[in-house]
């Protein structure tokens, strides 16, 4: 098993800093790169959704990401300390709707939930924390 932790400020700058991250991890753990490219899918929306949506007026939320390889899956877990919310309780988007009638907001949850295997939602000792995980192919 392989666990590796980082943290950064949720500011949209640092979004490099973890897709680099990522794939170090990746390369380390021998994934395949389409396993890599759906979890910087994912990373890259929860992320950005803590920056735009998950901080209080003058104060930037730490934002943490661990990364295991386990036996038969990769799991991210991505916390801040942002206000509390759980993005799986949004409503799916109607994306049968045309593009005029769709509302804002929604695809990106949409979109992790469809790429990944598992996606879990906890608010543990003050913070939010987005698990999600993918079984690795046999």
């Amino acid at each position: 098993m392989t666990t590796r932790r980082t943290a950064v400020p949720a500011d949209p700058a640092q979004l490099s800093v973890l897709t680099e991250f990522l794939r170090e991890f990746g390369s380390a753990a021998a994934l395949a790169p389409a396993q890599v490219g759906n979890f910087e899918l994912a990373l890259e929306e929860i992320f950005l959704n803590i920056v735009m949506h998950g901080s209080e007026p003058g104060i930037t939320p730490r934002v943490e990401v661990f990364l295991n390889l386990g036996a038969d899956a990769v799991t991210m877990t991505v916390e801040d300390d942002g206000p509390q919310f759980d993005p799986l309780s949004l409503p799916p988007p109607d994306v049968t709707a045309t593009l005029a009638d769709r509302k804002v907001g929604g695809l990106g949850v949409f979109l992790v939930r469809n790429v990944m295997d598992t996606v879990t939602y906890a608010r543990t000792a003050g913070r939010n924390q987005l698990r999600i995980s993918k079984r690795l192919a046999d």
